[in-house]
């Protein structure tokens, strides 16, 4: 009896003991899935997901944030990737993958802006005044001590014939305060065109030379040298005929001659280099029929502004006061003078010598394209030599000299017999 009690006590025991754990378990079973949502609610909070920035911005950030981080990608892999923190271990998957965002390298960080200090020598090289390349339409310095220099250089377009100098034609002036254009005409002539060239050259200037056909023919040489020496040249007729008068002004044609020739001859003299097309009437009388013609044929006409009168004064120093007293009412102007008179040529670098000090600038004229002779004319010219092809052979293959008087002998002495 005792063994059954004790028996059923044991049984008893356990089936108290069972349901303890049984009901343990059913109380404990929804607290645990709360905890465990309360978990996954809080590390979403304390992990927010993140929005994805413009790869730009990004890298910019980047770049602000941790310049020392941009360094090389070696660098980078050495560096130990932080590890990461429980919460975010066991975060949900889909924050998980919102998390990293791919390494983008920064861009290169604009190159400054070139200040003018910082202006590379290509680019002065290729401007006007810069590096080695040197303007074209600069006029250089004059290297002759106390020279004067050009001041500018002035292309005339000659075509429909235009009409330059004051005293005449009034449409077109060229020419600034100060400013002045050398003339010369009826050369060339020996010795005084070659005083005229001097002077120029002396001086880096440049002048108009409105020479004679005839003067051209003869002196050959003399228009060569003038060429030569860059100077502009243009023409004064073939004889130096006052074509407002008869025959030429009841003769057209045989005015048109005395021009044409005039270029042939000049043209011929300077061994067929350019001659501008600029013409300069003899007395400055100007037929209008003759200007319609040099209109058609495309040659300006140059009166004047300044006439000097040269060719009645006989001094140098006449010369200069007239020039010089002239162009101090006038200002400026395109001045006539003559490379034929020997005053002009002595008065010249005095002349000069005052225009720099009184500060005039002088203007050299260029025409934009050379004059067409015409063939008749040239035909013309040449027949004024009808034995021009037995002189083809240059002077001193012609003639030397080969025994000269040197002056009488001694007298004889009177013991000497």
């Amino acid at each position: 009896m005792r063994t059954f009690v004790i028996v059923v006590a044991g049984l008893l025991s356990l089936g108290l003991a069972a349901f303890g754990v049984v009901s343990a378990q059913k109380a404990a079973a929804p607290n645990a899935t709360m905890a465990s949502n309360v978990r996954v609610a809080s590390l979403a909070a304390r992990v927010p997901v993140p929005v994805r920035q413009p790869v730009t911005q990004v890298a910019q950030a980047r770049a602000a944030d941790a310049p020392v981080a941009a360094a090389s990608p070696a660098a980078q892999s050495a560096s130990p990737a932080p590890a990461p923190s429980a919460a975010a271990a066991s975060a949900p998957e889909h924050v998980a993958q919102n998390l990293p965002v791919p390494a983008v390298a920064a861009p290169p960080a604009p190159a400054p802006a070139a200040t003018p200090a910082a202006k590379p020598a290509a680019m002065a090289a290729a401007t006007p005044n810069g590096g080695s390349t040197p303007d074209p339409t600069a006029i250089p310095a004059c290297n002759k001590p106390g020279g004067m220099g050009l001041s500018r250089i002035v292309e005339i377009d000659t075509t429909g014939g235009p009409g330059f100098g004051f005293e005449h034609f009034k449409q077109y002036d060229f020419l600034r305060e100060k400013e002045v254009v050398l003339t010369f005409d009826d050369g060339p002539w020996p010795e005084n065109t070659a005083a005229v060239l001097k002077a120029l050259a002396d001086n880096c200037l440049k002048a108009t030379f409105f020479e004679i056909g005839e003067h051209a023919m003869w002196h050959p040489e003399l228009t060569k040298e003038v060429v030569a020496a860059g100077m502009t040249v243009g023409t004064h007729t073939w004889s130096h005929k006052d074509l407002a008068k008869n025959p030429y002004a009841s003769d057209i044609e045989l005015a048109k001659q005395e021009i044409e020739m005039g270029f042939s001859a000049v043209h011929a003299a300077a061994g067929g280099a350019a001659i501008a097309p600029f013409f300069r009437f003899p007395d400055l009388q100007h037929p209008p029929d003759l200007l319609a013609y040099l209109a058609e044929r495309n040659i300006a006409t140059f009166s004047t502004d300044i006439d000097s009168f040269d060719f009645k004064l006989h001094k140098p120093e006449q010369v200069i006061k007239s020039v010089m007293s002239k162009l101090e009412k006038r200002g400026k102007g395109i001045i006539l003078m003559h490379d034929f008179q020997r005053a002009t040529g002595e008065a010249m670098p005095e002349l000069l010598k005052q225009l720099k000090a009184g500060g005039y600038k002088v203007v050299h004229l260029v025409p934009h394209a050379p004059v067409t002779t015409i063939a008749k004319y040239d035909e013309m010219v040449s027949q004024q030599d009808k034995l021009s092809s037995n002189n083809t052979r240059p002077a001193s293959n012609v003639f030397h000299t080969i025994g000269e008087y040197k002056g009488s002998p001694a007298p004889a002495s009177a013991n000497s017999q």
